[in-house]
């Protein structure tokens, strides 16, 4: 599993599987490449109660990186970041204030956006945003 995201997709173009198995496929391929880039994923899918979700939770150095995935099958134009519209922002700022709550403090955190482009039979191509909005909404 560490070497997913070197690896060419598992589909032929006759038989491109549904969206939702395209995202938890893609899921595996960001934390694939977010461990080669040394990260390290402390948790996938995290879920605490009815609001918030956090696709990976990783830690890099002495940060945590609360990361959002967007998986797609062709390659759109423009910046991933752009994909976490207002909504889903304060969706994942929910689910870290839920994490830090597990956790019993705050520390220095930031939130990534990982885009995996799968194509049939391809590499995946990927492009990774850091730091792409503050963690705090008053910031």
């Amino acid at each position: 599993m560490h070497l997913l995201h070197r690896l060419r997709c598992p589909w032929s173009f006759e038989d491109v599987p549904d969206a939702r198995y395209r995202g938890a496929y893609g899921e595996l391929v960001a934390a694939s490449f977010l461990r080669s880039k040394g990260l390290r994923i402390l948790r996938r899918n995290f879920r605490w109660g009815r609001r918030g979700e956090l696709d990976i939770v990783a830690r890099h150095n002495d940060e945590l990186v609360f990361c959002e995935v967007k998986s797609t099958i062709a390659p759109a134009a423009g910046d991933p970041a752009r994909a976490v519209n207002f909504g889903k922002r304060r969706l994942l700022r929910l689910g870290a204030a839920n994490w830090f709550y597990l956790l019993g403090r705050r520390v220095p955190a930031r939130f990534d956006v990982v885009e995996v482009f799968l194509a049939a039979g391809e590499k995946p191509l990927l492009r990774w945003s850091r730091n792409v909005f503050p963690v705090s909404a008053n910031q």
